[in-house]
């Protein structure tokens, strides 16, 4: 310790403690700081909440009024936002089948319902294509392989469901044309 030019003792100032202390000695050296920071105390946070409502301040009603209108609105347009709508009915359409109906226009009406199915497929890749030009992602290639594919795939199903058809109308033919009688089955 050193002395002033007056002649009286100078203040020591610890250095900084580096981070690399052991818990004791950083739990020592926390502990003797304070919970609030240097200007706010509990005491000085009350003496300015009794001056803000003291008497001489003329506008503080209309101060206090306008914040709690200004948190209301914040809350009122936080709890419009939240609010999700009502869900939609859902509508589920079924297809209403004869209990007698032929093998045959089961099987016709597979091979239409994959012919609308690759319309719509097709169309589809159409607009995703026109998508893929302006991303400028290359897709040519993979369609040339993708669409040769699916070409042998619906041939192939195809000749499963003709196959199918014919001998549904052999079977058909072999009864007499009629429709079968509900609860009986055909005779091969």
């Amino acid at each position: 310790m050193g002395q002033a030019a007056g002649g009286g003792a100078m203040a020591v100032i610890p250095a900084p403690l580096p981070p690399s202390l052991p818990n004791r000695a950083r739990d020592a050296y926390v502990a003797g700081m304070a919970i609030f920071p240097r200007p706010v105390s509990p005491k000085s946070a009350l003496s300015d909440l009794r001056d803000m409502f003291s008497p001489d301040r003329p506008h503080r009603w209309s101060i206090l009024a306008l914040s709690f209108a200004l948190t209301g609105l914040l809350l009122w347009g936080f709890m419009l936002d939240s609010r999700t709508p009502p869900k939609p009915r859902e509508i589920f359409y079924v297809e209403n089948w004869m209990a007698d109906r032929k093998d045959s226009d089961i099987i016709r009406k597979q091979i239409e319902d994959i012919a609308i199915y690759e319309a719509a497929l097709s169309k589809k890749q159409q607009e995703f294509q026109k998508v893929a030009d302006r991303l400028g992602i290359e897709w040519r290639e993979e369609e040339v392989k993708n669409k040769a594919r699916r070409e042998a795939i619906i041939a192939a199903i195809q000749k499963r469901l003709n196959e199918r058809l014919n001998d549904a109308l052999a079977k058909e033919a072999a009864v007499g044309g009629g429709r079968t009688p509900p609860g009986t089955a055909a005779a091969p």
